[in-house]
């Protein structure tokens, strides 16, 4: 331990007087669980973040989310409980006003308090930010990938490169707040880089089969991802899953469809399969579903590397020369 190795003289005594602070250190642990410093307290705004600080703590502790199963960080609506977990909370870990704008009031009152510090992953100087794309069928390598700290596309955690680099961050702030830990954050980190390494070299090889196969999505929410496997998206359709499209706006929409090229239609758990079979009516589209938020994924260490996944075998089920 960092403590230990600090403290003491050196030679025998040294060592003596060490062994002893530990037994100490130890039996103090065990009938007095207090003395030691407790994990801090961490809140995730959204699954993908939470999946990131689920990965750093590893055993230690479990971080708290606050958008859960099919809620939408854009129109989620704060609960006293949320209020109440934000205030507890010595890390607070968010996209930023692109994506969660619920949060944006209620953290400018959390960063003025003591012992909370709160985590802008949009922000941090080493992350690849994209530009917002203009929905409709475009050309997926032909647009301007270039770096904005303006209007971004606020889906970063689909980027393993961006992912990389916001655990990091994570895990710098917690060896910050819990020194005691720093060891193990340091190594969960590490274990979580190779991991993601690995799986993106596993999904590379996957999706190399369709990676020129044209497809479309409803929500332009997977440009990271399709810049990171080099993927042959061709638009967006702008579609909202509360309302339903006029007739006008459906038959347009169709035409966009078929004028694409997609063998395949992407849409996002929470629109209703209905009005997707609307949409693609009389087109040669097939459909299958994205999920950004991994909202099936079952929350954990291995949360990240299992949304990453399921969304390349959605892909690859749906873009494949089989039947979807």
């Amino acid at each position: 331990m960092d403590h230990f190795q600090k403290t003491g003289a050196t030679g025998r005594a040294g060592s003596v007087r060490r062994r002893r602070r530990w037994l100490a250190s130890a039996f103090i642990a065990l009938v007095w669980p207090g003395a030691l410093p407790a994990v801090p307290n961490v809140v995730a705004s959204i699954g993908p973040l939470h999946a990131l600080a689920s990965a750093v703590m590893g055993d230690l502790g479990e971080p708290v989310q606050i958008v859960r199963g099919y809620g939408s960080p854009h129109t989620y609506q704060m609960r006293p409980s949320d209020a109440e977990r934000l205030r507890d909370a010595a890390l607070i870990l968010w996209v930023g006003p692109a994506l969660e704008t619920f949060l944006e009031r209620p953290l400018a009152t959390a960063r003025g308090r003591d012992g909370t510090r709160v985590l802008v992953m949009s922000a941090l100087p080493e992350l690849e930010l994209l530009p917002n794309r203009k929905a409709g069928v475009i050309d997926a390598h032909g647009h301007d990938h270039g770096d904005t700290r303006g209007s971004y596309d606020a889906h970063i955690w689909l980027s393993p490169y961006n992912a990389k680099v916001m655990a990091a961050a994570i895990a710098a702030a917690l060896a910050e707040i819990d020194p005691h830990n720093a060891p193990v954050y340091s190594a969960n980190l590490r274990r979580f880089e190779r991991r993601v390494d690995d799986m993106q070299t596993d999904i590379t090889a996957r999706l190399a089969p369709v990676r020129a196969v044209p497809f479309v999505v409803f929500h332009d929410a997977f440009q990271y991802f399709e810049k990171s496997f080099d993927l042959a998206a061709v638009g967006s359709l702008t579609v909202s899953p509360n309302r339903q499209p006029s007739a006008k706006r459906v038959k347009a929409l169709r035409r966009e469809i078929e004028r694409s090229g997609a063998r395949c239609v992407f849409r996002e758990p929470q629109f209703e399969s209905a009005l997707v079979a609307t949409l693609l009516e009389g087109t040669n589209a097939r459909t299958g579903v994205l999920d950004p938020l991994g909202t099936d994924v079952t929350p954990g260490p291995d949360a990240y590397i299992e949304l990453m996944s399921s969304n390349a075998d959605a892909l690859l089920d749906c873009l494949g020369d089989g039947k979807s």
